[in-house]
């Protein structure tokens, strides 16, 4: 059988390149599970661009002028992929959730497709922050109305952390399966979360290093000297906030200032020339951030290279560009590219910050594979390793499961 994939908000690619690397799942009776992408729609020009550059199909428009009016035959598709905008649920917006009269209700546009064309499984994907609004009422209101949609579906949602399946980023997010209600009654099919594979007892965490050990040099904008010394001060693995500490002489005395800067793997060739620490601590005052307001943990932070990156973002100020753990820069978005395992040969269309917010946006092309095959194994009924979701996070029939069976 094969699953013919339709996606909103389809964004650069990351998805539907996952779809296309996810090997076939042969089932025991002999029958072969493949996926093949159909069609994304996004509203972003250069994101469509991109998207077109390297898969085809990409249709530029709005996803609810494209439900209203282009659900048709020519895009009918068995299998449907939606990664919701996270603007109303971000923990770095405004955090208006449902209320927000832009964001918080796009997820009815998946729904529209669900009622449509009725297909045969589904995933979504937000961020962990979805289920803090209004003590996850409003998350449960939408893990409940997709079980109601179309002919019913059989709803898993989970917080995946895509470190723990060999992303080179700690990037946590919700993913929620749904597999047609009247298909898993009559197949016996139940979704369970893949298992991890990296941490713990596992393989190990891949680190930004290994990541970006052979990517390319590539444009990127040359930082002023402000902030060039402003990361000079910064240690890996650490924020410019620390720079607050070391300019203060009550909380870094002197010899705790000196053992931090000579530990820097720089400080022989660009901080000892300063002189004395009195200068050097002058020179940290100057530079320091100076914002009392906001005071994100990713501002000026450099990566460890030893641990995955933490999160991109696909927007944001000075601060938010992430930044290497040796050269005084902000990383290339071929950098950012190889965190988020988009292939090396993937081409992206766009300026400098528009190809950014692509990358930042994405869903990480090997987190998303994993899910995927997955979903084949389970339509194949072939065993992979899993974890047992939460149950308050299983729903079907418009319910909440509360007890959970643990054999299919």
């Amino acid at each position: 059988m094969r699953f013919d994939l339709g996606e909103l908000f389809c964004g650069p690619g990351g998805m539907a390149i996952a779809s296309t690397r996810v090997a076939p799942v042969r089932a025991l009776g002999g029958e072969t599970y493949t996926l093949r992408h159909a069609w994304g729609v996004d509203f972003s020009q250069p994101a469509i661009d991109t998207f077109n550059a390297n898969l085809g199909g990409g249709i530029c428009m709005d996803a609810w002028e494209f439900v209203r009016n282009h659900l048709d035959r020519q895009h009918r598709i068995n299998a449907l992929a939606f990664g919701f905008p996270c603007n109303s649920f971000s923990e770095v917006g405004e955090r208006k959730g449902m209320d927000d009269p832009n964001f918080g209700k796009l997820y009815q546009t998946g729904i529209a497709v669900l009622d449509a064309y009725a297909p045969l499984w589904f995933v979504a994907e937000n961020v962990s922050g979805i289920s803090a609004r209004d003590n996850g009422n409003q998350f449960r209101t939408i893990l409940r109305e997709l079980s109601l949609a179309g002919k019913g579906y059989d709803v898993v949602a989970h917080l995946y952390r895509f470190e723990e399946y060999g992303v080179p980023q700690a990037r946590h997010r919700y993913v929620i399966v749904g597999i047609r209600s009247d298909v898993a009654a009559r197949n016996h099919l139940m979704f369970r979360p893949p298992a991890p594979t990296h941490g713990k007892g596992r393989e190990p965490f891949v680190s930004c290093a290994a990541a970006l050990a052979h990517v390319p040099p590539g444009p990127v904008r040359a930082p002023s000297e402000r902030i060039v010394w402003r990361l000079r001060f910064t240690a890996p693995g650490d924020n410019a906030w620390k720079l607050d500490e070391l300019a203060d002489p009550e909380k870094c005395p002197d010899g705790k200032l000196d053992a931090y800067l000579r530990q820097l793997p720089w400080y022989a060739d660009e901080i000892a020339p300063l002189g004395p620490l009195a200068a050097i601590r002058a020179k940290i005052a100057e530079v320091k951030l100076n914002c009392k307001a906001a005071r994100m943990s990713h501002i000026y932070r450099r990566l460890d290279p030893a641990r995955p990156a933490y999160t991109l973002t696909g927007s944001g100020g000075g601060g938010t560009h992430v930044y290497h753990w040796r050269e005084h820069r902000a990383l290339t978005n071929a950098e950012r590219a190889a965190l988020q395992t988009f292939p090396a040969n993937f081409i992206f269309k766009g300026t400098l910050e528009q190809v950014r917010k692509q990358i930042g946006m994405a869903v990480p092309t090997r987190g998303a594979e994993a899910i995927f095959r997955a979903i084949l194994h389970t339509f194949a009924h072939v065993d992979y390793p899993f974890v047992h979701p939460d149950p308050a996070l299983v729903f079907a029939n418009g319910h909440c499961r509360t007890e959970l069976p643990l054999e299919g």
